[in-house]
């Protein structure tokens, strides 16, 4: 068994692109991240401005060296590194990473800290061993 993560794109604007993340089916938060480029069909990533592309991706849990603290960690997003889901409100505080919390301003997502405790916890509950997979479209 495995725990499935989904992030759905909802908007993609000039400058960030808000979607819905579920966990196991279920409507988890909102997310933020920065600009949609469709890198599949020759878009140029801008670093740290570039949402990464669709598909399916492996989530492990590691120590942040930048947040100091234990985070969700995506592996294997084709040009990018370090591609984390963590707190944070704007296009700004992303990097290139997923936020997440509620959007109810535009570009914005806001109880950003609460929805990460939330996720974390479902994390931290899952069986051990149990592999997590995020599907991003």
């Amino acid at each position: 068994m495995t725990m499935e993560m989904k992030l759905t794109r909802i908007a993609k604007r000039k400058g960030y692109t808000i979607g819905r993340m579920e966990v196991d089916g279920q409507y988890l938060c909102d997310t933020l991240e920065p600009t949609w480029r469709d890198l599949h069909h020759g878009a140029r990533k801008l670093r740290g401005q570039t949402a990464i592309p669709e598909g399916r991706y492996p989530v492990v849990v590691t120590l942040s060296p930048r947040f100091k603290r234990w985070l969700p960690l995506l592996w294997g997003v084709p040009q990018f590194e370090g591609v984390r889901i963590h707190a944070g409100n704007t296009a700004a505080d992303t990097a290139g990473c997923i936020l997440v919390g509620q959007n109810l301003k535009p570009g914005m997502v806001l109880n950003s800290n609460i929805y990460l405790h939330r996720l974390m916890q479902l994390l931290d509950r899952r069986q051990p061993g149990t592999p997590v997979y995020i599907t991003i479209q």
